[in-house]
């Protein structure tokens, strides 16, 4: 069974919507691994992003402080939103009724995730209201005089450096042109990033297998 029926079948689902799990590891501010009986899965927090671990030192603050939230070991209850393009489970998730995205949110040390803030429709006022208090106190992240968003800062170390050339897989009249720096058979079945070995490539046209799901022209961002 996969990961995903496991979660979606598992007694462990309440009627409340809310699956315990414990966490195995934090992998930086905004992913964890987490273990659901026999099963394991990556867990992305819904609704917020933290600095990417290259945004030193922020990054780092931000894996650390969340695994002072969650440690190893540590049960919680996990809301799944949603499963990403990279396979990974999103969710809110709460230690003895404290939401951990929030309180992330709260200190600083993740901001507010506003193109997918409607998976959080309960919290998502709190979450709002959060970040304005965080940024008006200067904590974490925002104690820095001009901040980069996480999602800008994925997108600008993204794109090809001036002066270089992309590495592009030869084209034939069987690749999908929705993806000149590689080939994908026109027509192949529905696949996503987890299926595939190849990331920040350049996304052109209709995107049939929703690669680039923010919309900025590059597929599959680490």
């Amino acid at each position: 069974m996969s990961a995903a029926l496991f979660l979606l079948s598992t007694p462990a689902l309440a009627q409340s919507g809310l699956i315990t799990g414990k966490i195995i590891s934090v992998g930086d501010g905004d992913t964890v691994t987490a273990q659901f009986g026999s099963k394991k899965a990556t867990i992305r927090l819904a609704c917020i992003d933290a600095a990417e671990m290259k945004q030193t030192p922020w990054g780092e603050r931000s894996r650390d402080r969340l695994k002072q939230l969650l440690p190893v070991g540590k049960p919680a209850k996990f809301s799944i939103k949603e499963k990403d393009k990279y396979g990974r489970f999103v969710a809110e998730i709460f230690v003895e009724n404290r939401n951990i995205n929030l309180v992330m949110v709260q200190e600083g040390q993740a901001v507010v995730y506003r193109q997918y803030l409607k998976n959080c429709p309960a919290s998502q006022n709190s979450l709002l209201s959060a970040e304005a208090d965080a940024k008006s106190k200067k904590l974490g992240f925002w104690n820095q005089t001009k901040p980069v968003m996480p999602w800008n800062f994925r997108r600008q170390n993204s794109k090809p450096k001036p002066n270089s050339s992309p590495k592009t897989v030869p084209q034939s009249s069987n690749c999908d042109p929705s993806y000149p720096d590689l080939c994908i058979p026109v027509g192949a079945p529905d696949i996503d990033c987890g299926k595939i070995e190849y990331r920040n490539f350049r996304v052109v046209g209709n995107d049939p297998h929703g690669f680039d799901r923010d919309g900025d022209g590059i597929g599959c961002e680490e």
